[in-house]
């Protein structure tokens, strides 16, 4: 069964009627049932198509939240064969918030990383709902470091509300695996592409997507901080996320006009949720195409590359 968003009610009514009739429709149904179904499909794409033309930041804020829009794994399995997982940080023990390990991209060799945050109870528990330790950053340092010794493109599938808070974290240096990790990034040799998938929460993000590209979903979010967190610290008051939200300027279009990142790429009418195969397929061409773009650098340029992107944003937005 589909999960609706609040603002989504309008579509829910109308696809509900439309289950209705479809369940009475058999063979022997007259003709009148058949084109109120073809009426209503109709009217529910359409109803959908103009919701989501005109979402709000905090409407694509819940949108990039659903529980039903692909994960990194998701992508993974599709878009990467021969993928080996790889685990542990070699200090500490193994982070599941974060997966990576290395398989082919179209043929060709690639190291990925990203946040995942399961699907269901069980995996979300297990995966501590995509929220990393420090060991989780570690070793993403430590999988980014051999694909550089031995020349390997980067993937980083970005997925999460931020780097986990707990004292136990913070205790094992949580913020030093941060710095590391985003230090890491800018000294790559070889080209890495970074997808915010849905969430792109704080410096849990940033860590593994200080990237040559960062390529962007079109309903996805990317923030220092949660339109909540922002609306506590600001007002005190979490019902103002909304507002927060709008000021903040963390969708896919206010980021690619400030050039914090590269490219949106489409999701489906409705939502990553409602297409995740057409979703997926989107966005493994636009990391083909980034990749193609930066190939043909050397590891100086590809160095400078990912540095003179990151010094212009700062004197844009300055």
């Amino acid at each position: 069964m589909r999960s609706y968003l609040d603002f989504e009610k309008p579509v829910a009514e109308i696809e509900a009627q439309l289950e209705e009739l479809r369940g009475v429709d058999t063979p022997e149904s007259t003709p009148a049932i058949r084109e109120e179904i073809t009426r209503l499909e109709a009217k529910a794409a359409q109803t959908l198509k103009d919701l989501y033309a005109n979402l709000t930041p905090w409407q694509k804020t819940q949108v990039a939240r659903h529980p039903e829009r692909p994960r990194c794994l998701n992508y993974v399995q599709t878009l990467v064969t021969d993928f080996v997982p790889l685990a542990g940080d070699r200090k500490f023990g193994d982070d599941e918030a974060i997966v990576g390990g290395f398989g082919r991209f179209r043929g060709e060799s690639i190291c990925v990383l990203g946040h995942e945050k399961g699907s269901t109870t069980e995996e979300r528990l297990k995966h501590n709902f995509g929220m990393a330790r420090p060991e989780g950053y570690r070793k993403a340092v430590r999988l980014m470091e051999v694909a550089d010794r031995f020349s390997i493109p980067i993937l980083s599938l970005v997925d999460t509300e931020g780097a986990y808070p707990g004292i136990g974290a913070e205790e094992r240096g949580q913020a030093e695996a941060i710095a590391r990790s985003t230090e890491t990034c800018l000294a790559l040799g070889v080209p890495n592409i970074a997808v915010i998938i849905g969430v792109g929460g704080s410096g849990g993000a940033i860590a593994v997507a200080t990237a040559n590209r960062v390529l962007m979903l079109e309903h996805a979010f990317y923030s220092v901080i949660s339109p909540e967190g922002a609306a506590s610290i600001l007002w005190r008051d979490t019902a103002k996320a909304q507002e927060a939200a709008t000021s903040m300027k963390i969708t896919a279009q206010d980021l690619s006009r400030f050039g914090v990142i590269d490219q949106i790429v489409t999701e489906p009418v409705g939502g990553a949720h409602r297409d995740p195969a057409a979703t997926i397929g989107a966005t493994g061409e636009a990391i083909a195409n980034a990749l193609d773009e930066l190939k043909v650098l050397d590891r100086d340029a590809i160095r400078r590359q990912r540095r003179d992107k990151f010094l212009a944003i700062g004197r844009t937005i300055a």
